[in-house]
Formats: C-alpha cells, sequence, structure tokens
C-alpha cells in the first residue's frame, strides 16, 4: 500500500538476538521460550519489510537500526519477502530496480551476522538454522521489464525470486486490481509469465486483477502465488481475491498469503479477527496447504499514532496524485491492523490461531511450512 520510497526504508526487549547486542535475562528468557507458541518454527513473512517507520528514510542502509534488527530477531521472523525496485513514480524503472538491488546487497554484506539474502528454499532453512533474518527480493511490479522479457535473466541472475506481475493500475503485463476494463494478461504478459517459469521464479499475482489474475495462473507452466491479499467473499473490495481466484491458484499447487492491511474490514479498521476470519476464509477455500501470511507491514511497530496520522494523510494524498491507490485505503486508514502489530504480531497470530481451534500443525503451516513448500516446487529444493 505504501509509496515505492517508504517500501525501501522497510527494506531499508528479545531473546538471544545476533548482531543486536541485546540479551534477555536468563530466567526471564526461560519463560519466554516455554510459553512462545512459534518457538522452533520456520516463520516467513511473504510480503513485508525491516525498517523504522518512526523514522522513515529513503535511505535503505541507515533503516536497518539497532532496533530493527532486534525486534525482527525477538518477533521469531524467519524470512520475509521485501520490495524492491520501481513500483510507482517518475525513476526509470529498469535503473531504479538494478541501483536499489545492488544497495540492498551492499546493506546484507554490511550486516553478516544478522541478514542474509535468501536464493533458494535451502537458504530459508540456513536463515533459521544460523538465527538470522532471511530477505527475499521481490517486485511489486514488472515494469522495468519494459518490453524485453529477457529482462527476466538480468532479474534472476541479481537473485530476484519473486516477481509480482502488476501493481494496482494496469502496464504492460496486465491490469491491476483498480484497472476498471479487468482485460488480463497481454501478448507480451505472457511471454513474460514463460520467462519467469523457465527461470524458475516465482509469478506473484497480488494487486492484479481478477481476469489477469486466473489467465496467469492457466497460463503458468508453474504454480502462483497471491502473496498478500484477503478474501473477497468475506470483504468485498478489490485489492481481495475472489473464491474463484482462490481455488485455481490453490488447485494448481501455489501459495496465498493473508495480509494485515485496511481492506480486511469495509470500516478500513482492521482487526486481529478480521486477520483470522480472513485466514480461516482462505483455508476452507485452499485448504491448509496453501494458506500463509504476507503482512505488508514491518515488525517495529508506529509509537506514536497521533504524529503518524498526518504522515498517512500527506502519503494518501500522494499516492491518488499518482493514480495508485486502492479502494479502501484513505487518509484515516492505517496500513497496519492496530492489534496485531509490532514484535509479537507472529505469536499473537498463532495463539488466536490456535484459540480458533487449529492444531498447531496447521498453525505452523500457516506460519511458514506452506511457504516453504511453495518455495521448494518453484525453486526446488
Amino acid at each position: 500500500m505504501t509509496m515505492a520510497i517508504d517500501r525501501r526504508a522497510f527494506v531499508s526487549g528479545a531473546a538471544a538476538l545476533t548482531g543486536a547486542g541485546m540479551m534477555a535475562s536468563p530466567a526471564l528468557a526461560a519463560a519466554q521460550a516455554a510459553s512462545d507458541p512459534i518457538r522452533g518454527w520456520i516463520v516467513v513473512n511473504a510480503l513485508g519489510g525491516l525498517g523504522d517507520p518512526n523514522h522513515p528514510t529513503s535511505d535503505t542502509r541507515s533503516a536497518i537500526t539497532p532496533r530493527v534488527l532486534a525486534e525482527a530477531h525477538a518477533s521469531g521472523l524467519t524470512m520475509v519477502n521485501i520490495t524492491l525496485g520501481y513500483v510507482a513514480g517518475p525513476e526509470d524503472p529498469f535503473e531504479d530496480s538494478v541501483r536499489d538491488i545492488a544497495t540492498t546487497d551492499r546493506m546484507i554484506r554490511e550486516n553478516p551476522r544478522d541478514l542474509m539474502k535468501i536464493l533458494s528454499a535451502a537458504d530459508i532453512r540456513r536463515a533459521h538454522a544460523e538465527k538470522k533474518i532471511g530477505l527475499l527480493y521481490g517486485f511489486q511490479n514488472c515494469a522495468m521489464m519494459g518490453k524485453d522479457a529477457t529482462r527476466a535473466d538480468i532479474f534472476a541472475d541479481l537473485g530476484v525470486r519473486v516477481f509480482q506481475l502488476t501493481y494496482n493500475p494496469a502496464n504492460q503485463i496486465g491490469d491491476g486490481s483498480m484497472a476498471p476494463e479487468n482485460r488480463g494478461i497481454t501478448p507480451f504478459g505472457r511471454e513474460v509469465i514463460e520467462r519467469l517459469n523457465a527461470r524458475r521464479v516465482m509469478v506473484d499475482l497480488s494487486h492484479s486483477g481478477e481476469r489477469t489474475c486466473l489467465e496467469a495462473a492457466r497460463i503458468s507452466r508453474a504454480p502462483i502465488s497471491i502473496n498478500h491479499t484477503g478474501c473477497r467473499a468475506v470483504t468485498d473490495l478489490p485489492r481481495n481475491k475472489t473464491d474463484a481466484e482462490l481455488r485455481l491458484v490453490a488447485e494448481r499447487g501455489g501459495f496465498v498469503g493473508i495480509y494485515f492491511m485496511p481492506f480486511l474490514n469495509k470500516t478500513g479498521r482492521a482487526t486481529a479477527e478480521d486477520v483470522v476470519a480472513h485466514i480461516a476464509h482462505a483455508v476452507n477455500v485452499c485448504g491448509e496447504d496453501h494458506v500463509g501470511i504476507g503482512t505488508d507491514g514491518t515488525v517495529t511497530q508506529i509509537d506514536d499514532l497521533q504524529a503518524y496520522r498526518v504522515k498517512l494523510a500527506e502519503e494518501n494524498a500522494q499516492r491518488r496524485a499518482a493514480g495508485i491507490s486502492a479502494t479502501g485505503e484513505g487518509p484515516d486508514t492505517y496500513p497496519f491492523v492496530i492489534d496485531l502489530r509490532g514484535p509479537d504480531q507472529f505469536r499473537k497470530l498463532a495463539r488466536l490461531l490456535e484459540a480458533k481451534g487449529y492444531s498447531p500443525r496447521r498453525v505452523e503451516k500457516i506460519m511458514g511450512q506452506n511457504f516453504l513448500r511453495y518455495a521448494e516446487e518453484i525453486w526446488g529444493g
């Protein structure tokens, strides 16, 4: 939902932290571990970020502060799909994307005890074993392809593993969720999907229009993903996916991540209860092996909501002016779930799902194992 510059900033009290330099007392650490519902689990955020939204910056490297690293470790997060490169704006999409990848590579090199670049499913397991935060490079708009589908090779070689075909408006690949024509995949989009399949990278249909999503799922030789969305049958807004989309993606072996966004509730004030309701619906439609989470947010929470409202209104005005906003977002709708944020968000969600009657095994799948299975399907073991 946030502008490209803010997504770069996202990229840009705890137990056993690696490079963050914070340690809990032995007694406190033991108590926390004993009651930790995600202890030992691989926790995957299929779309999110690292950064301090209290101090946003366009400099990716300066966004990684001791607090950000400490809270990421404390949250139990294993891996997050971060948005790099062009999303919208006046920049050249190709140059902007290459530059952002290089900057993020350098940031990871400067934080080797805390961060690692994810190129394979094995890397997700290694990040978990080494207690690092894995960063999965992803795009949220394929505008950087220009008119040349072989650019997929360039970006795959640079480590991009998730290619979201469209943002909210239409592009040269297909129609986004806010494109009124709902025209589907273009001939060039078919070329791009074929090339992405050949390179064994993820084809992500988050933000797409319904026809674009359904056609991509049928065209793709490999399963596709919808890494951050909600369920339109629960909340009828364009950014949420229809049962037809959810079902087809699952039937073809794909993955669906539920976000922590205002689109989960028509009021724009989504709660943890809404997140659980959308996950439950997705599980009912897709089956428990195809659903996970893609929060579309950070682990570090907003400390001063009053001050943030001013920035939020400014950002919403910018998005509307740029033509990239979505129905359901506004100057007073938070781009997060008010009672499911901060370093405890994954543990709280796990507890809520268990309280709903989900077995620990089902909850573990939702929190990370389903994405790992999907990654192994696309990238290989």
